[in-house]
Parts: structure tokens; C-alpha cells; sequence
């Protein structure tokens, strides 16, 4: 394994696939990630650039769901001046920005089917030709591919090349879902609670082993990424209280129910920090309803939240409430 010790679980739910990237890292040969959506594939797409005899040269992400298909060509493989109408340039595509280093497809399953054409001419001859050109160009390029979805079956369905997926699946490297590494998550949730402190602002607040089992009983549809949403989640609500929030940031979009229980629920991992900000708003207010618009004493709201009164006007203050 050598150095390649960095990424989260590389010696318990990532073992299997860290043996398999110190492997093939070294070898100049194309390979194919699987995965679901949110599982690492780009972090290990980089871990193989990180340790490959091209390490020194550039690496560069295309999500090919992002592009529109009529357009995939011309950013994959550039084109000429006027290849299009309106096309007053030269334009060099990934492969030429990514010459002698690596190029990582994320969601290769989406390549249109002329450009699935055009790729496996790249990888079988190792040219390509600009849209709207004659030329032949050399590539010199490693190509690191990554799916969220079942080849085999888009091949089935006339979706995909045979030919091209045995091109790319010389040595695939498969990631387990993050309810198959129960083990990481842990270690993963004190990383991005350390990451969320430091991004927000928040004085540190300890992980706890009730936290961490509540964690691991839900199964995260969304895998390591919903899980950064949920303790960014957390850290917020627990700049309330002063402890994290782990339950609390679970349940406030349905993903415990009213005994604490983690229940298998797909939310949106992709929550934006105003709608955090929104569920601390709301708790405040409703704390401060509860009480009546009272602040201190033994039955204001600094008291029910946990925390000095000071401390509640501020955080009023800086939400905006009026009491």
C-alpha cells in the first residue's frame, strides 16, 4: 500500500478497494470506477492520478451528464474554426488540455453514442480527430472513467458499446455504498465536523458514540456526501446548544422518527447552508414562542436551548428575530 493512506476507511471499508488503486496505479492503462452517487469515485479517480507515473502532469474532471449531447464532441475533442455556425476559433478539447496526464470521465454512461465512437478510437489507436477537422492527433492521455449506473444492462438496451466498456473495464475498481462501511463512519463524521467547524466557525464539540450509532442506522442513499450535509447540518444547530446535533440534524428533514430511530429515507444530500440557517431560525423562534418571548430566568429560552442568554440575543441578532 505504501503511501497511499489518505482516504478514509483505505484500512477497514475501503481496504479492497485501496489494494486495488496501489495495484494499477503505476500501470498506464484505462480504468472503470463504479459506484453510486456520492460514494468517492472522483477521491479515488485522484488517489490513481496521485500515484501514477504521470503525478506531475495535469488532471482533469469532465462530467459528461453535465454537457448537452450535442456539444460532447467538441468539448471532449475540441473543434475548428468554423465547425459550427457562430465558431470564430480554435478550440482545444479535454483531450488536448489533458495531454500527458490524466482525463477522469465521471458518468461515462452518458456519452452519446457518436462520442462512445469516437472514444474507442482514442483508446484502440491513440488519435483523434477536431470537429470540423482533418487532422490526426495524438493522444497521450490516461483515461480514469467512473459510472453510477449498470453498464451491462445500458449495453442490453443498445445504450452502451460492448466494445467500449471492455476497453475501459480492464481493471474495474468497484466502491462499496457507505451502509456497507458502517465501520468508517466514525472516523468520516469527525472529519467533516472538524471541516465544518473551521468552515462556519464553531467551537469544537465532541463526536459521541451515541451519535455515531444513530449515524450508522440509516442506510444514506446518499452516501458520504449526504453524510457531510447531515454534520454540516449538525455543527450549525449545535452552535445553539453547544453540543453537536446529530439527531437533531437527522430529524429535521424526517430521516429519524419520534423515538430517535434512524429510518431508510432518500433526501436531497445537496442542502444549501440557507436552509440550515432556516432550520435554526425556526427552532429559535419556536423555543422563544414556547416561552413566551422570554429570554433569562429558569423559564426563558436560553434555559430550554442550553445556552446564556447573551449568547441567544446574539445569535437573534445575527438570524434576524425579533423577540
Amino acid at each position: 500500500m505504501d503511501n497511499i493512506t489518505k482516504i478514509i476507511g483505505h484500512d477497514s471499508g475501503l481496504v479492497n478497494v485501496m489494494e486495488r488503486v496501489a495495484l494499477v496505479a503505476p500501470k498506464n492503462i484505462p480504468i472503470l470506477i463504479h459506484g453510486e452517487s456520492g460514494s468517492g469515485k472522483e477521491l479515488v479517480a485522484h488517489e490513481i492520478h496521485k500515484y501514477s507515473l504521470r503525478k506531475n502532469e495535469v488532471f482533469r474532471r469532465v462530467n459528461c451528464a453535465a454537457i448537452a449531447p450535442e456539444l460532447i464532441d467538441s468539448e471532449l475533442f475540441g473543434h475548428e474554426r468554423g465547425a459550427f455556425t457562430g465558431t470564430t476559433g480554435l478550440h482545444r478539447g479535454w483531450f488536448e488540455q489533458a495531454d500527458k496526464g490524466t482525463l477522469f470521465l465521471d458518468e461515462i454512461g452518458e456519452l452519446s453514442a457518436p462520442a462512445q465512437v469516437r472514444l474507442l478510437r482514442v483508446l484502440q489507436d491513440g488519435t483523434f480527430t477536431r470537429v470540423g477537422g482533418e487532422k490526426e492527433i495524438k493522444s497521450d492521455v490516461r483515461i480514469i472513467a467512473a459510472t453510477h449506473r449498470y453498464l451491462p444492462g445500458l449495453i442490453e438496451n443498445k445504450q452502451f458499446r460492448e466494445d467500449l466498456y471492455y476497453r475501459l473495464s480492464i481493471f474495474p475498481i468497484v466502491i462499496p455504498p457507505l451502509r456497507e462501511r458502517l465501520d468508517d463512519i466514525g472516523e468520516l463524521a469527525e472529519y467533516f465536523a472538524e471541516r465544518a467547524f473551521k468552515k462556519y466557525g464553531v467551537k469544537p464539540m465532541d463526536v459521541s458514540s451515541h451519535d455515531i450509532k444513530l449515524l450508522q442506522g440509516y442506510a444514506w442513499p446518499g452516501n458520504v456526501r449526504e453524510l457531510s450535509s447531515v454534520i454540516n447540518r449538525a455543527v450549525l444547530l449545535g452552535e445553539i446548544t453547544g453540543s453537536l446535533q446529530i439527531a437533531r440534524a437527522l430529524g429535521s428533514f424526517g430521516l429519524v422518527d419520534n423515538s430517535g430511530k434512524a429510518k431508510d429515507k432518500a433526501v436531497n444530500s445537496g442542502i444549501e447552508d440557507d436552509r440550515l440557517e432556516t432550520v435554526i431560525r425556526n427552532h429559535i423562534r419556536q423555543i422563544v414562542a414556547e416561552c413566551h418571548g422570554r429570554i433569562d430566568g429558569p423559564f426563558g429560552a436560553a434555559k430550554q436551548l442550553g445556552i446564556n442568554p447573551s449568547t441567544l440575543r446574539s445569535k437573534m441578532r445575527k438570524l434576524n428575530l425579533q423577540k
